[in-house]
């Protein structure tokens, strides 16, 4: 022990090479965090796809008013809070990688009562509170369990409560007079039933005792960290998310409005949905990076980068054929209009082009938040969806005959520029540098904390 933390971790062979032995070793690891982590995101997103197809049967103005519904949602809440809370893949991460247990519990009750703060404008702007505190609870609990590697619990409490909002859904949109209304209830009450299990496991599960922290005056003064990390981590986020949503609004303002925001509902809630598989490798590799980087092992941060990237080409690889093969019937899951799931059709090969950029920079998003540049990712997006991509789509839907087609060869633009800028930082990273920063860092910590105590 050094100064309260493990001793730097030294690589017995410093010309290490990325053999099929150490390819297999560190998929293995990966892989532990990554399967169920795609599993849990997909499954907490699925409530939302769902509701959406639910409700996409009751016609095609309901399926595009429960499109914008969700648009506006996610631009004024959804976005932010998931941004915010991010910053915990980059602070507990490294705390749980230097082994400071208690630290890492700490920056968990941080986040809410951070985030808490962050309620109160946005509870003027949406009369549902009920749903903003509700994110405020799950986000910091799942990078709780997320950056330790805990992640049954996770993916018990997420299929239970989609199990359960299939039924309940389906009653509350067609056996009432809710109609749209019935699937956002559906969705509220299970995922207020997967935040209470998760809360209730961190307070009692023995397995969580070494993180499990006092609330204390911590706290308080963990909160200008948090929002160093948090309010970059938003922009990074929201600036992504939020482009995609503008094209969803910029939609209903074509010819022909419900054709076009149906057609790019469809489109979008079939990204998002597949982007679980690119958030959960994300995730993975957050993990990984972040944990190395604070035991002080960068060459493990490194090689867990390149694999991490290989099995996101052979995934990417094998969604986008299938999706592209599926391309005259998948519409169909969202709607019963043949006109949609024809302009679906022929977007098909836009989306699958889509679905590619989207895996790999999702994963290049988790190198991110694990090494903790999110500031730079911030900058990316901007540069690429806000002066590239928005503009073009801009021009290409509304100044020529491309109209939805133009909004997405837009947004892919944009994609394409993030992928290329991503994947510039990430190889000029240095993690001996970044593991040597994360280090002091939680050295300084340690020592203000105990000249406090």
């Amino acid at each position: 022990m050094e100064g309260g933390l493990p001793l730097i971790e030294r690589d017995d062979n410093p010309n290490r090479r990325l053999t099929w032995s150490v390819f297999g070793e560190e998929a293995k690891k990966f892989g532990y965090i990554a399967a169920p982590m795609v599993a849990v995101t997909l499954s907490q997103y699925l409530l939302q796809v769902i509701s959406v197809m639910m409700v996409g049967h009751l016609g095609e103005l309901a399926l595009s008013s429960a499109a914008i519904a969700i648009s506006i949602s996610s631009v004024t809440g959804f976005s932010l809070i998931m941004g915010m809370s991010s910053a915990l893949e980059t602070l507990c991460g490294q705390a749980y990688g230097a082994q400071q247990y208690k630290k890492f519990g700490t920056q968990t009750y941080t986040a809410i009562f951070s985030l808490i703060i962050v309620c109160i404008p946005l509870s003027i702007i949406w009369k549902n509170t009920g749903a903003i505190l509700l994110l405020i609870v799950l986000q910091p609990l799942v990078r709780y369990f997320q950056m330790q590697s805990m992640l049954w619990p996770m993916l018990i409490s997420s299929t239970v409560a989609l199990l359960l909002h299939i039924p309940l859904c389906y009653a509350l949109v067609y056996k009432t007079t809710l109609a749209n209304i019935g699937g956002a209830i559906s969705m509220g009450i299970t995922t207020w039933l997967n935040a209470i299990f998760l809360f209730f496991y961190m307070k009692y599960s023995p397995s969580c005792e070494k993180t499990r922290a006092p609330i204390s005056i911590e706290v308080v003064h963990g909160m200008k960290q948090f929002f160093s990390y948090a309010i970059p981590s938003a922009v990074m986020i929201c600036l992504e998310w939020w482009s995609y949503e503008i094209l969803i609004l910029l939609s209903g303002l074509l010819p022909n409005p419900e054709l076009e925001t149906s057609v790019l509902s469809v489109c979008l809630n079939t990204i998002a949905t597949l982007y679980a598989i690119a958030f959960g490798f994300g995730a993975g590799i957050s993990t990984r990076v972040s944990n190395e980087l604070g035991a002080g092992n960068p060459r493990g941060a490194r090689m867990a980068v390149y694999v991490v990237l290989i099995l996101a080409i052979i995934e990417t690889s094998v969604i986008s054929t299938s999706v592209f093969v599926s391309r005259r019937v998948f519409g169909y899951i969202f709607t019963n209009e043949k006109e949609v799931v024809d302009y679906v059709t022929k977007m098909a090969p836009l989306l699958c082009l889509n679905i590619i950029m989207d895996s790999l920079q999702g994963t290049l998003s988790g190198v991110a938040r694990g090494v903790g540049w999110q500031h730079l990712g911030a900058y990316i997006n901007l540069a690429a969806f806000y002066l590239a991509g928005i503009p073009v789509a801009a021009f290409l839907g509304f100044y020529t005959s491309l109209r939805g087609v133009g909004l997405w060869i837009g947004i892919l633009v944009g994609a394409a520029i993030q992928l290329i800028l991503l994947t510039t930082v990430t190889i000029s990273t240095n993690y001996e540098k970044q593991a040597t920063k994360v280090r002091e860092r939680l050295f300084n910590e340690e020592s203000s904390v105990e000249r406090i105590m």
